[in-house]
């Protein structure tokens, strides 16, 4: 399978201008607890039909990277320790490093036959060194296809960032590009480490979320290195209204009725707890939301945002969709300001450095539905066909996550990739749940 890409060389791209001596960056307690984890992201474009030189595109965007990382300091920094011995960026214009590759054959024919392990080769990533401070902590990978199509890689440390980090950072990379500017420009700050004056007065913590934390860290880290595959799946709108119609509580109103991500995410709780074996109840599962809107974050916010979350369910009945979505819609809705604050002040106090890994042991269930990386355009009009997301490593149980699907889809339209060994997954969509909404398979475990 090598064959298939062909690497011409890896590069360290470093921004046009020096930034200011002696700067640092701490990160924060959310940052610091997702130490284990890594991100990758691809994003698949078609030709523009225009004639160009072998190496003409990744060197217009490897100048216009230059340009984009002037402000993006924390990216070309290095990992350092500071006096209490946590993480802290030092930024020293050490760089990014970018891979150039080149890929046989067009990228409709790729996309035709990609699975897991062919798709991971588009995102290059490299594990921590014994010493950090030379490690680079952002790979981009550039690869070109013979026939047309370009196909761009990231990955990064997910101490720095989460997906709408990553994708912010790619969205600025391209209106640099495009428009030789950054429409929106990142903004570096801590995370509110205490309530504003108006806050309630004798509120009860949110033990719920505390306790989820709780109970993670202090779980040994135990990666499991099994072998799993993803499948990619699409809803269109249609079949997202059908999920939700599906897990409607019963004599429920409009008000009740679940979201894209509540339907979705127990759609696929209730199926892999089957195909997992369970016959009375679910299996263990967290959420995962971007909690940005939630602190009244700008979008521009460069850092961690994303919170775990346990979902409880007690007798539950078999294939009922109604009660899965409901005993996540109801986390959700308690995942408020005031429970996040609650969480991100008991990890002030209590951080003790400890390493953890938030998604070793649950099934995990990820909304990353407030990532836009189809608006993301390196060419006039062109826009990504296809956009792949990963966390790494993935839990025991698995994982599910949750992405816009393409604009002109539909409002309710969702991309659902679901990473699970490879007997379940292929279970998972024979599932009479799946078939009944018959989604779009775009990455199948059955390909050649």
């Amino acid at each position: 399978m090598a064959e298939l890409i062909t690497f011409i060389c890896k590069r360290t791209v470093v921004s046009t201008k020096p930034v200011q001596a002696g700067k640092t960056y701490p990160l924060s307690v959310l940052d610091r607890h997702m130490e284990e984890n890594h991100l990758r992201m691809v994003l698949y474009y078609p030709s523009t039909g225009v004639p160009t030189k072998p190496g003409e595109i990744t060197t217009k965007l490897r100048e216009s990277l230059a340009v984009t990382l002037t402000n993006y300091p924390i990216i070309t920094g290095r990992l350092q320790k500071n006096d209490e011995e946590q993480w802290m960026i030092k930024c020293n214009d050490a760089g990014l490093r970018m891979i150039e590759a080149k890929a046989r054959g067009s990228l409709e024919e790729w996309l035709r036959n990609v699975d897991r392990e062919k798709e991971l080769m588009l995102v290059y990533w490299e594990e921590m060194y014994h010493k950090p401070y030379f490690w680079s902590t952002f790979y981009v990978q550039l690869t070109e296809f013979e026939d047309g199509g370009l196909a761009i890689g990231l990955s990064c440390t997910h101490l720095l960032a989460d997906q709408t980090c990553a994708t912010m950072f790619i969205k600025a990379w391209a209106d640099t590009t495009v428009f030789s500017k950054m429409m929106h420009p990142p903004f570096f700050y801590p995370l509110p480490s205490q309530r504003p004056g108006n806050g309630k007065l004798n509120q009860t913590p949110y033990t719920a979320l505390i306790n989820h934390y709780k109970t993670s860290i202090s779980k040994s880290i135990d990666i499991v290195d099994a072998k799993h595959t993803t499948v990619t799946l699409v809803f269109s709108d249609d079949m997202v209204r059908a999920c939700i119609a599906m897990a409607q509580p019963i004599d429920g109103t409009d008000k009740s009725s679940p979201t894209p991500f509540e339907a979705l995410s127990g759609l696929f709780w209730v199926c892999i707890s089957k195909v997992k074996g369970m016959r009375n109840g679910l299996v263990d599962m967290s959420i995962r939301m971007d909690m940005r809107k939630v602190l009244g974050l700008d979008k521009g916010f460069f850092g961690n945002c994303m919170v775990y979350n346990k979902v409880h369910l007690e007798g539950f009945q078999e294939d009922n969709l109604s009660q899965a979505a409901s005993s996540i819609g109801e986390v959700v809705a308690k995942m408020d300001r005031e429970g996040i604050m609650d969480l991100i002040e008991w990890l002030v106090c209590k951080d003790d450095r400890s390493r953890s890994l938030m998604n070793s042991c649950d099934l995990i269930c990820a909304s990353l539905e407030g990532v836009d990386p189809f608006s993301i355009i390196f060419e006039d009009v062109i826009v990504p066909i296809r956009v792949s997301c990963y966390v790494e490593p993935v839990s025991a149980l698995g994982q599910v996550l949750i992405l816009p699907a393409k604009p002109g889809d539909g409002e309710l339209s969702r991309v659902v990739m679901v990473t699970l060994p490879r007997d379940e997954a292929i279970k998972m969509c024979e599932h009479d749940l799946i078939l009944r909404l018959s989604p779009t398979i775009l990455m199948d475990v059955n390909k050649p």
